[in-house]
């Protein structure tokens, strides 16, 4: 990995995970791209996981009191059964393929959420959201539109949805992580993994980055939250479906 490389990676973890202390979202969607862009689609799966598994920890536990332990419990059983249906998947995307899940994956926000009736506190839509949510974090690198529309009408703060969706994030994360190392480790050993030090740096400048977008989640409303994570994500996904048709 070259030095420009690596400082565009840092650089962009510090902005993204900034943007997801805020909203809970759309900067590991940001993030995903930009490592697309620079590295192999395995490679970029797991530092985007290590990064993101770290930035959402660290961001659970700064709002820990806020976390619905009841809803996580029931979102890990959805996401055992998604992990158990990975295995006999063989379909791997590869960079424009993975542009077009990424470009498509925040357009979820504009599905009629009212008709919808997803409620994250409700067990049976917890479960779901696990199994959903784990098997396209795993396969896309993200899903956190999609975890969004388990959110919409549940009764919660901005607190309780950034802290809760933080915890499941970092489950889904982890278990990218192991789902795209395995088969790299098996073939060509731990020294084709990405450099430790990458990671090394860009887990400080995550917590930074969390750190100061929790200080501005304090300051927004609830209304304002919601319109502004809505806009932004519809935003990235345009940009990364003009990606996907090579238009740029």
């Amino acid at each position: 990995m070259s030095a420009i490389a690596a400082f565009i990676i840092l650089g962009t973890t510090l902005v993204t995970s900034f943007i997801s202390g805020i909203f809970g979202m759309a900067g590991g969607i940001i993030l995903m791209a930009v490592l697309v862009a620079l590295v192999s689609v395995a490679m970029a799966m797991i530092i985007h996981g290590g990064i993101q598994m770290f930035a959402n920890g660290y961001r659970a536990f700064l709002l820990r009191d806020s976390i619905d332990w009841r809803v996580f419990g029931y979102y890990c059983i959805g996401a055992a059964a998604g992990i158990t249906a990975l295995f006999f998947v063989s379909w791997t995307p590869d960079k424009q393929a993975l542009y077009l899940l990424l470009g498509l994956t925040p357009m979820l926000v504009w599905l009629p959420k009212e008709r919808l009736h997803l409620d994250i506190k409700r067990p049976d839509h917890a479960i779901v959201a696990g199994f959903g949510v784990q098997g396209l974090n795993t396969l896309a690198g993200v899903a956190g539109p999609m975890l969004d529309l388990f959110f919409v009408r549940a009764e919660m703060t901005r607190q309780q949805i950034v802290a809760t969706k933080s915890v499941t994030q970092a489950l889904s994360h982890l278990v990218k992580i192991g789902f795209w190392s395995v088969p790299i480790v098996t073939a060509a050993g731990w020294a084709a993994l990405p450099p430790w030090w990458l990671f090394a740096a860009a887990i400080p400048l995550s917590m930074l980055g969390t750190t100061l977008g929790k200080r501005v989640l304090e300051r927004m409303n609830d209304v304002n939250f919601r319109k502004w994570m809505k806009g932004l994500v519809t935003a990235i996904g345009c940009v990364l479906l003009l990606r996907a048709a090579g238009l740029y």
